[in-house]
This record gives C-alpha cells, sequence and structure tokens, in this order.
C-alpha cells in the first residue's frame, strides 16, 4: 500500500544550517528531499533578482511539493518553502502576488522545523540578512506560522544536537 509521505519543512531565517539538517534528516529516515530552491536560482542569476525571480522561486517551490508529495514515502523534507518567501517579497519589495496566501494555506504542511538562530551567520555570496536583519526575519517566520496556524518546533543546537533534537521531534510527532 502506498504512503502518502508526510510534508515536513526545514525553515528559519540565513545561515541556520536548514540545507544540512534537511539533507541529514532524509538520509537518516531514507527519504527523498527537496533543495533550497532559492540559492540555486539566485546563484545563477548573472544579475541582481527582481520582483519576478522571487515569483519563479515560487512557483518551482509549489511545482516540486506537487511532484515530492506523489512520492511513496514515510516522509519528504523541503528546504523552505513558501512562508520564506511569502516574507522574502514582503521584506524586500513591500507587497506580494495575490495568489501566494492561498497557495500558501492550500498546501498541507505536516510540520515546519525552524531552525534556531543560535548559530553564528557565515557570509555568503547569496545572504544578505545578517545581523538584526536576521533576528527580525527569523520573528516574521515565527510570527506568520503562528497566524496562518501552522504546527513547528524550534529546533536549536550546535553540531550534531541540533540534529538529535530535530530527529525527536519528528519521532515524536
Amino acid at each position: 500500500m502506498k504512503n502518502n509521505p508526510k510534508i515536513i519543512v526545514i525553515t528559519g531565517a540565513e545561515s541556520t544550517g536548514k540545507s544540512k539538517l534537511t539533507k541529514q534528516l532524509a538520509e537518516y529516515f531514507n527519504v527523498p528531499f527537496v533543495p533550497e530552491i532559492a540559492r540555486h536560482y539566485i546563484e545563477h542569476l548573472n544579475r541582481n533578482y527582481v520582483y519576478s525571480d522571487i515569483e519563479a522561486i515560487a512557483n518551482k517551490q509549489i511545482e516540486m511539493y506537487n511532484k515530492f508529495c506523489d512520492y511513496d514515502a514515510q516522509f519528504i523534507f523541503m528546504d523552505t518553502w513558501l512562508i520564506v518567501t511569502k516574507i522574502w517579497f514582503e521584506f524586500v519589495f513591500q507587497k506580494k502576488p495575490g495568489w501566494l496566501v492561498p497557495e500558501l494555506l492550500k498546501h498541507k504542511i505536516e510540520l515546519f522545523l525552524v531552525c534556531d538562530t543560535d548559530l553564528p551567520w557565515i557570509v555568503d555570496p547569496v545572504r544578505e540578512n545578517g545581523g538584526k536583519n536576521r533576528d527580525i526575519l527569523q520573528n516574521l517566520y515565527i510570527d506568520n506560522l503562528d497566524k496562518y496556524g501552522f504546527k513547528y518546533k524550534i529546533v536549536s543546537g550546535l553540531d550534531k544536537d541540533r540534529f538529535i533534537n530535530a530527529k525527536r521531534f519528528i519521532e515524536d510527532f
């Protein structure tokens, strides 16, 4: 009998270990994962990103969700999701497409694991929100998860402790 996978999103501010944790969890549970779409997209632009680029990223996130939600697996882990993209639109452009929130709400996410900002922010050509912006964005993610009634857990810990804490949240879920 085919499993309908539980979709678990790894989210949080920049430089909080989302990609590493997503891969670790997928490997541990031996299931597929959706890598971060924004990073790959932005790294391959030969210019600064614009509003339409963020729309393209959001559409790719939806496409990947739809592709992976039919897999026969216990879980599918996603490295970020539309909640981050929504806030990115609002933070950078002070507006968002009208279709975004309905899309965000129509896709079933079982659990969000929010990576805590207890890891140091590391400079990276794609990252742009260290310092106080990192904390502002982290709070916006959590506020939006609360606003829309999503289930979430905050994952903290350094090195393997972060993975152990995340794994425990999933096993207890």
